[in-house]
Formats: C-alpha cells, structure tokens, sequence
C-alpha cells in the first residue's frame, strides 16, 4: 500500500503498476520493486521482474485462496514460474493472511503450504 501511487491502485487495495523504492547499507544499493499480482496486470509484473534479483513471492493462506493460486492456472504458480523464467533464482516465499486460517494462524496450515509451495519450486 505504501508504494502503491495511483488512485485507482489506493481505490482497489491492489497494485497496478510497478514502483520502485531505493534505499542503501554500508554494503548494499537496494531497490525495491512493487509488482502488481493481479491476473489483468501480468504484463507489468513481468516488467518489474525481469529487473530484479530476488523476488519475494505474496502467498494467499486462506482457505481456498491458496488452493487457487497454486492450481495448474493459479496465480501464485504462474507468477513463481514466470520469475524463474525471467531469471529470478533467488526467491522469498511468505505467507499472508495467516490470520484467517482456522485456527488463526495455523502451524499445520503453514505447513502444509510449506510443503507444497517447496515441492514446486524444486
């Protein structure tokens, strides 16, 4: 949300477009690029991606919502497959909206999305 700049972006509580935010350590330039995920964006993650060096992969825990994303078609394998494509080797899986697990936050439900999401990314 913070990087998100575009009223349409704040409006719909998604990313359309990429932003970039830089940032340096005594040993590291940085910069961090937001990606949409949204299917109608893809176009623009691939922009975004094709830049980077690592990626940090969003996955959606909930019930169902994980289910989609890592289906055949689902987002969360198709934006993984794309990075590696686009040369991306290094990547950082999350988990988001552990919150709405049941029970809240669910070691077995991580878990189990640990195993799966590992399984398809070797």
């Amino acid at each position: 949300w913070v990087l998100d700049k575009l009223k349409a972006e704040r409006e719909r509580g998604i990313t359309i477009d990429i932003a970039l935010w830089k940032f340096e350590t005594t040993k590291y330039y940085c910069t961090v690029i937001d990606a949409p995920g949204h299917r109608d964006f893809i176009k623009n993650m691939i922009t975004g991606t094709s830049q980077a060096d690592c990626a940090v992969l969003i996955i959606d825990s909930t019930t169902g919502g994980f289910e989609a994303g890592i289906s055949k078609d689902g987002q969360t394998r198709e934006h993984a497959l794309l990075a590696f494509t686009l040369g991306v080797k290094q990547m950082i899986c999350c988990c988001n909206k552990m919150d709405a697990t049941t029970p809240k936050y669910s070691k077995a439900r991580y878990d189990e999305i640990v195993k799966e999401v590992a399984s398809y990314l070797k």
